[in-house]
């Protein structure tokens, strides 16, 4: 070979190269190279914490590595879920395809049997916080959506109908192995999060009912069970029921227990996790809970979980985003300099830890609480309760509501910061997987009803309860040991709040009210993030 053809071979050639950045990354224990969330595990988990510290420690890697990987392939668009409808014989079965990954991935996560009554409820909490790491990968949804339907067969036993609790067994426990997959599906055309105008009629059938009618937005659609709200005939009161996917024997056969699958939803996010449209045309349901208390069946227990799960979510994303950017900003140089040495970028990555470590710290500082109430899970707050009980449960339901507006809302701005720090691999899906994680936090913020709902409902709450739960007890008891010039500054602002026109008609001041009341919540919740910081860091 001569030297001209040498030149011509080697000419332009770029020998750079993400190896180190890679490998580094991918080596990564998500659990052990992260030192606050150790941190917040030891302060929560007290007499426990070296029995669970050990079992997440032995968890971790196949999180960290594994189930990571196979999220990463089922991401893909090519092997998104689509619906084959009929087989070759033209029978409608309404098979939901997805990949093999996904089936495998679903297997691993659900056989850890993470609601079993075998697990330490702070070593599910901490391996589901992990498990939100890989993004919602087809498989945390129907987590989520199973944890409530358990629940919800936990909090209303009914031996009349037996098969109920062999549902909570497959769910909960597993038969031989197994462990059954829960759905939710309440939403309608008309109004997702508008509950009472479900139109969904439920037609008794002995001590079972049939459903006729439409649900529009089902995720999950794949799952075994499902939790099912619908208009008893004659009535206008919502009920709960559960509805198995399958009737014993027919799933073998794919024939579905009374409903057909329209169509599958095109979605922002969460694009691995079937959602569906689906017809039902005389599905067999068992009734759950009060017949008359439905709504408060479905938000008090069920959508309360899933409320709380996303808070839980969004402290896994952040805490990986945060980690991977500080790896990379670590390990790109531009113009001469590492990108973590330049003081704007070095100004993101910190906010994007704090809001991160914050996040987590909420997370568990609501979770413990929720762990240290009697039924904290309740259709409804009763009257003949302890007055000093009632508050701490209003306490949860209105920090479950605030976490969720506003871990959704700043994961979105903070998954936004990380993927800038990458600059244009940032948006690579082959390159990181935090765009795909952006698109997930983005759903969740719609999912279990919407900022502006959310927003509305604590504003009502607070105004319902001022009889005898005031304002400044609210805020001084969720804001404990704040300083108290903090307190009066948020127990002033909220009393003022609650006169103003928040709910009123539309105009300049309603509007004006409206704006500050979203930004009252917000810095209201953020405090107690800090404050929950701050008890870790002790």
């Amino acid at each position: 070979m001569n030297i001209a053809s040498q030149v011509t071979e080697t000419k332009g050639e770029n020998t750079y190269s993400f190896d180190e950045f890679l490998a580094k990354r991918d080596s990564l224990d998500w659990y052990k190279n992260e030192p606050f969330l150790q941190k917040a595990v030891k302060k929560f988990t007290s007499s426990q914490y070296e029995q669970i510290h050990e079992k997440i420690l032995s968890f971790s890697p196949i999180v960290s590595a594994k189930w990571n990987q196979l999220a990463e392939r089922i991401a893909r668009p090519e092997v998104r879920p689509y619906m084959l409808h009929f087989d070759a014989f033209n029978h409608r079965i309404d098979r939901i395809v997805r990949p093999m990954e996904v089936h495998q991935l679903e297997g691993e996560v659900f056989g850890e049997g993470l609601f079993s009554s075998k697990m330490a409820p702070w070593e599910s909490f901490v391996k589901r916080m992990l498990t939100h790491q890989i993004g919602e990968g087809g498989v945390t949804c129907p987590l989520t959506c199973t944890h409530g339907l358990i629940a919800l067969l936990d909090q209303f036993p009914n031996d009349e109908i037996p098969e109920l609790y062999d549902i909570l067994q497959h769910t909960k426990e597993g038969i031989d192995g197994e462990f059954a997959i829960g759905a939710q599906f309440m939403s309608e055309i008309q109004g997702g999060s508008d509950l009472p105008a479900n139109l969904l009629e439920a037609v008794p059938y002995g001590k079972a009912y049939r459903l006729y009618g439409n649900k529009f937005f089902c995720s999950a659609a794949h799952a075994d069970y499902s939790v099912v709200t619908a208009k008893i005939s004659g009535t206008d009161k919502v009920s709960t029921f559960i509805v198995p996917a399958w009737l014993p024997g027919d799933k073998e056969k794919e024939k579905r227990n009374g409903y057909q699958m329209n169509r599958i939803k095109w979605k922002l996010g969460t694009a691995e996790l079937p959602t569906a449209e689906i017809q039902y045309n005389g599905a067999l349901a068992y009734p759950i809970g009060p017949k008359e208390k439905g709504i408060a069946v479905a938000v008090g227990i069920v959508l309360t979980l899933s409320r709380l799960e996303i808070g839980i979510a969004c402290s896994g994303f952040m805490l990986r985003a945060a980690r991977e950017a500080k790896l990379y900003s670590d390990f790109r140089t531009v113009f001469g300099k590492k990108v973590s040495d330049y003081p704007l970028a070095a100004s993101k990555l910190k906010r994007i830890q704090n809001a991160a470590e914050r996040t987590t710290a909420g997370a568990f500082k609501i979770y413990d609480l929720f762990l240290r109430l009697e039924k904290p899970l309740n259709p409804g707050i009763k009257s003949e309760q302890p007055l000093e009980v009632r508050k701490q449960l209003f306490n949860l339901r209105e920090l479950v509501l605030l976490q969720k507006i506003c871990a959704t809302n700043e994961g979105a701005e903070i998954l936004r910061e990380a993927i800038s720090m990458f600059a244009g691999h940032g948006v690579m899906e082959e390159f990181s997987s935090l765009p795909r994680i952006f698109r997930d936090v983005v759903v969740n913020e719609q999912w279990e009803g919407p900022r502006n709902l959310l927003l509305t409902q604590i504003y009502r709450d607070l105004q319902r309860v001022s009889d005898w739960y005031s304002p400044v007890e609210f805020v001084s008891s969720v804001l404990e040991g704040s300083p108290q010039e903090q307190i009066k500054q948020f127990s002033e602002q909220l009393e003022d709040l609650l006169q103003r026109p928040v709910l009123g008609d539309v105009n300049d001041v309603s509007i004006d009210a409206a704006a500050e009341w979203d930004a009252f919540c917000d810095s209201f919740f953020k405090t107690y993030q800090q404050i929950a910081v701050a008890e870790i860091n002790q």
